[in-house]
C-alpha cells in the first residue's frame, strides 16, 4: 500500500534515517515509537507528502484519504456538534450540493443527491458525531457551544472527534492522548480497534499500544526498523537483537585482532606475503556490525524532604466549586506520607478541582461547615501542563531552575556546579543548560519543570498527567522516583502503566462525591462500560431536515420560553439577594431565621435550575424545528 524504498530523511543537517525500507499494507496499525526528536513525526510528515525525503523512493498506489488531527485551535463560532460533523468532508459536499439544486429548484438533482445522502448516512452523522464528542469526554450541554468558548483541551478533543468523523483511509494520530483522560483514553482504545482503515500511531503509551497495533516502527540511532507484534512483543525482539548483535561484533572483533596479528607478525616475509595480502584482503571485506548505541539515561530521585508530618493535610466534610456552581460536596479525606493515590473520574467530574482543594489552591465553600487543616510543615509540589506552560521562553534551563530556588530561599545550597549536576540528571548536559527553553520541544520542557519541581523538595506531590511528552525512557525515570519516594503522591493520569506502577490505591470522583474504589484499573474499564452503556449517549439532534418542515409554526413554544426567561430573570434577582444575606447570617444568635434562609435558598436552585432545563429543551426543539 504505501513503500519507502532505501529513504533518507534530513531534518536540518541532522540525518533522521537513512537506507529506510518499509511497506505499509491496507489495514495495517502500526505503532511508531522512538525517543523525542528522533523523527516519529517527520516520518508521518513524509507519508502524507508534506516533505520529500532526501534520497531514495516512496510510493503510494491510488488516492488515499490521509486524515491526522490539527493542531491548530479551531477558533470557530460552528457548535462542536457541527464541527465534528465537517469532518465527513463526502457528507459536507453533499449537503452544499442539495442547498445548490434546492435553490436552484432542480427536484431531479435533489432526489439523486437525496439518494447519496443517505447511501454516506447523512441521517445519523449527528448521531455519530454526538457519541464520539461523549467517548471523547465531552458533557452533553458542551455539545451545542461554539467551539472557540471551549478550554484549549476540550478544543484538542474536537479537533481528534472530526478526525474520527472523516472517512480515512490512513488515519494518523500523534500522541493522540495527551490531551485525554482515562476514560476517554479507554474509550478512543476500542474505537481504533474497530477502525477498518490504516492506522499509524506515535504514541509513548505503552499500554495503549500493546492493545491496538499488530506491528511496531522505531527510530533509533539514525534508523528505521520494523518489528511484528505490539509494543512488548517488539521490547523482548529489540532486546534478542541488541544481544546478537553484540555478540556478533565481539566475534568479529576477535577475527579482526587475529588478521592483524598474522599481517604484523608476517610482513616483512617474502615468504608469506601472499598469505599476508590475501588477509589484507580478507580484513578489508569484513563488514563493520553496528553494535547498539546506548541512548543517555536519567539518573535522578527525589530528595528527602525536610519533613514528614502526619497527616500532611486533612479535609473534613468540605465542599468545593466556582462561584455558584458546586463540583464536590462533603469531601473528607487525609493525606499521609507514603500514600500512593490515584484519582479516577470522568472528564468534568471535579478531578482537578479536588487536586486545588488538596493543595489549598482553591478555598472550601464557606458555610457548610467544613475545613482543610494542613500541618505547618507541608511542602507541595505541582506538576501539570500549568507548570509547564509557566516557563519562560527567554530563560535558560539554568536561569528556570535558578530563580525557582532564589524563590524557596534555597540559593546557599544551590553552587552552579550542583545546579548543573541537577539538570544533567534530566538530559540537560553540558552547554544544553545555557540553551533558551524556546529551543525545547515538548517533552524537554517537561523535564525541565520536573528537575525544577524536584528540587523544591516536597513532601507532597500532585501530579496531573505528568507523563505528557515524556517519552518511554524518562516515563520509566519517573515511576522509579515516585516508587521510592518518601512523601505522598497524588495523581491523574490516563497512563495506566504510572498508575498501575506507582498507586497502590483510588480515590473515585463521581457526581460531586469523592469515594475510595477498591478494584484495579481493568475493574474500572469494566465499570465505565456498565456505566457508559446505562446512561446511553446525548441525544442528538436531527442530522438534517428538509426546509419546508423547518416552517412549522412555533409561537406557542416562543411564547412559553419567553415566559420563562422572565421568571428566570426574577428567579435570579431573589437568589443574589439571599446569598448577600447567607454570607452575613450569624447562625449562633438567630438560627431559626439562618434554617429558614438557607431552605429557601435551596427550593429557589431547584426552580431555577428547573426552568433552565424546561428553557433548553424548548429552545432546542424550535431550533431544530420540531414545533
Amino acid at each position: 500500500m504505501l513503500e519507502l524504498r532505501e529513504v533518507r530523511l534530513r531534518r536540518g543537517a541532522a540525518v533522521l534515517f537513512d537506507r529506510a525500507n518499509l511497506t505499509i499494507f491496507r489495514g495495517d496499525k502500526i505503532g511508531i515509537v522512538g525517543r523525542n526528536g528522533a523523527g516519529k513525526s517527520s516520518l508521518l510528515a513524509l507519508l502524507r507528502g508534506e516533505v520529500g525525503a532526501d534520497s531514495g523512493d516512496y510510493s503510494i498506489p491510488g488516492k488515499l484519504n490521509f486524515v491526522s488531527v490539527s493542531q491548530e485551535l479551531p477558533r470557530t463560532e460552528s457548535t462542536v456538534l457541527e464541527y465534528v460533523r465537517g469532518g465527513d468532508v463526502r457528507l459536507m459536499e453533499i449537503e452544499a450540493a442539495l442547498d445548490k439544486a434546492r435553490a436552484a429548484d432542480d427536484g431531479m438533482k435533489e432526489a439523486e443527491l437525496l439518494g447519496d445522502y443517505d447511501l454516506a448516512g447523512g441521517w445519523t452523522s449527528a448521531a455519530r458525531a454526538a457519541e464520539l464528542a461523549d467517548g471523547l469526554g465531552f458533557e452533553p450541554k458542551d455539545i451545542d457551544r461554539p467551539v472557540k468558548e471551549l478550554s484549549g483541551g476540550l478544543q484538542m478533543r474536537a479537533n481528534m472527534a472530526r478526525a474520527l468523523m472523516s472517512r480515512a483511509d490512513v488515519l494518523m494520530l500523534d500522541e493522540p492522548t495527551n490531551h485525554l483522560d482515562l476514560d476517554a483514553v479507554l474509550w478512543l482504545e476500542g474505537w481504533l480497534q474497530r477502525f477498518p482503515g490504516t492506522l499509524l500511531l506515535v504514541s509513548h503509551d505503552r499500554e495503549f499500544l500493546d492493545d491496538i497495533v499488530g506491528r511496531i516502527v522505531n527510530l533509533e540511532n539514525g534508523q528505521l526498523t520494523h518489528w511484528t507484534g505490539n509494543y512488548t512483543d517488539f521490547q523482548r525482539q529489540h532486546a534478542a537483537s541488541i544481544q546478537q548483535s553484540a555478540a556478533m561484533a565481539a566475534r568479529q572483533e576477535r577475527e579482526v585482532a587475529r588478521l592483524h596479528s598474522f599481517i604484523d607478525r608476517f610482513r616483512a616475509q617474502a615468504s608469506k606475503a601472499r598469505q599476508v595480502q590475501s588477509r589484507i584482503k580478507a580484513l578489508s571485506k569484513l563488514e563493520t556490525i553496528a553494535t547498539y548505541q546506548e541512548l543517555e539515561s536519567f539518573e535522578w530521585e527525589f530528595a528527602a524532604a525536610s519533613k514528614l508530618p502526619q497527616p500532611l493535610v486533612t479535609l473534613d466534610r468540605v465542599s468545593a466549586g466556582y462561584g455558584e456552581r458546586r463540583v464536590l460536596t462533603g469531601v473528607s479525606r487525609s493525606v499521609n506520607p507514603g500514600e500512593r493515590i490515584g484519582i479516577l473520574g470522568r472528564n468534568g467530574a471535579g478531578k482537578s478541582t479536588l487536586m486545588k482543594l488538596v493543595s489549598g489552591a482553591l478555598p472550601p465553600l464557606a458555610g457548610d461547615g467544613g475545613e482543610r487543616v494542613a500541618s505547618p510543615d507541608i511542602v507541595v509540589g505541582n506538576f501539570a501542563q500549568l507548570e509547564v506552560d509557566r516557563l519562560d521562553a527567554r530563560d535558560t534551563a539554568l536561569i528556570a531552575l535558578t530563580n525557582r530556588i532564589d524563590e524557596i530561599g534555597a540559593r546557599g545550597q544551590w553552587d552552579e556546579q550542583r545546579r548543573r549536576n541537577h539538570l544533567g540528571g534530566f538530559g540537560f548536559r553540558g552547554d544544553r543548560v545555557f540553551e533558551p527553553v524556546v529551543h525545547f520541544s515538548g517533552g524537554e520542557r517537561a523535564r525541565l519543570a520536573l528537575a525544577i519541581l524536584v528540587a523544591e523538595r516536597p513532601n507532597l506531590l500532585l501530579l496531573d498527567e505528568p507523563t505528557n511528552h515524556l517519552d518511554f525512557e524518562m516515563r520509566h525515570s519517573l515511576i522509579t522516583a515516585l516508587q521510592d519516594f518518601a512523601g505522598a503522591v497524588i495523581v491523574v493520569s490516563h497512563d495506566r502503566g504510572l498508575l498501575r506502577s506507582v498507586c497502590d490505591q483510588f480515590w473515585l470522583v463521581s457526581d460531586g462525591i469523592v469515594r475510595d474504589y477498591d478494584g484495579d484499573l481493568d475493574d474500572y474499564a469494566t465499570w465505565l462500560e456498565k456505566r457508559g452503556a446505562s446512561a446511553g449517549t446525548p441525544v442528538a439532534p436531527a442530522a438534517r431536515k428538509d426546509k419546508r418542515e423547518d416552517r412549522k409554526d412555533g409561537a406557542p413554544r416562543r411564547q412559553e420560553i419567553k415566559s420563562l426567561e422572565t421568571s428566570l430573570a426574577k428567579l435570579g434577582q431573589e437568589r443574589d439577594k439571599l446569598e448577600k444575606e447567607l454570607a452575613t447570617l450569624d447562625y449562633g444568635r438567630d438560627a431559626a431565621h439562618a434554617r429558614k434562609v438557607t431552605e429557601r435558598h435551596a427550593v429557589l436552585l431547584r426552580e431555577i435550575e428547573r426552568d433552565e432545563t424546561r428553557w433548553l429543551e424548548l429552545s432546542e426543539r424550535l431550533e431544530s424545528g420540531n414545533g
